[in-house]
């Protein structure tokens, strides 16, 4: 049994991102992943490592206007030093982001996390659902109630904590978290088959 190794590298300015990455963890646990979170504002040489060693990374931020956080552009600009390399080439790569307004600019941070990895080779998972709670028979409790197709988007109010995250957010999140490592399991037992 191949055992997926998902890192989750993500920026949470007010928690909320975080509870969003937690949820894809969830998700990558349930799948039977092995995952890390890893706070890119604070990244370690260890974290790097990790990273590095990881079969697929999954990146977090929330959308500031109009793009990923400024912390985590620090971070993407960072791992230019594997892009060198091509230290990440054919990993997964999936992403997932959190704002205010129920656009906000998400598919614009998600489009960002798109480029970041293709400019490192990897290859992308997006969220595989149909857009939720866009007809009649529809709620807001509907998995991807946004309507998102690159990654998982999740909307709270700004003028509510983290634990405002709606429930059908962090459910689609951690349907993304199963997603990646499924994806990414078959992925790994692929590479094994063409190597025999």
């Amino acid at each position: 049994m191949t055992t997926p190794v998902v890192s989750i590298a993500y920026h949470s300015g007010n928690g909320h991102t975080a509870v969003v990455a937690e949820a894809v963890r969830t998700g990558a646990l349930e799948a039977g992943a092995e995952v890390h979170l890893i706070k890119v504002d604070g990244i370690t040489e260890e974290q790097w490592a990790l990273l590095d060693a990881s079969d697929a990374i999954v990146f977090g931020s929330p959308t500031h206007m109009g793009t990923a956080s400024g912390a985590f552009h620090v971070f993407a600009e960072a791992s230019s030093k594997r892009w060198y390399g091509q230290d990440w080439q054919d990993k997964i790569a999936a992403g997932f982001t959190n704002s205010g307004s129920k656009s906000g600019d998400k598919l614009h941070t998600l489009q960002y996390f798109q480029i970041l990895a293709g400019q490192h080779g990897m290859n992308w998972v997006n969220l595989g659902l149909h857009p939720g709670w866009n007809s009649s028979a529809g709620s807001e409790n509907d998995l991807n109630r946004l309507g998102v197709f690159a990654g998982a988007a999740a909307q709270t109010n700004v003028d509510e904590g983290p634990g405002s995250v709606h429930k059908a957010d962090i459910a689609t999140a951690e349907h993304l978290g199963r997603r990646v490592a499924e994806t990414t399991r078959v992925f790994l037992r692929g590479r094994v088959a063409v190597a025999v």
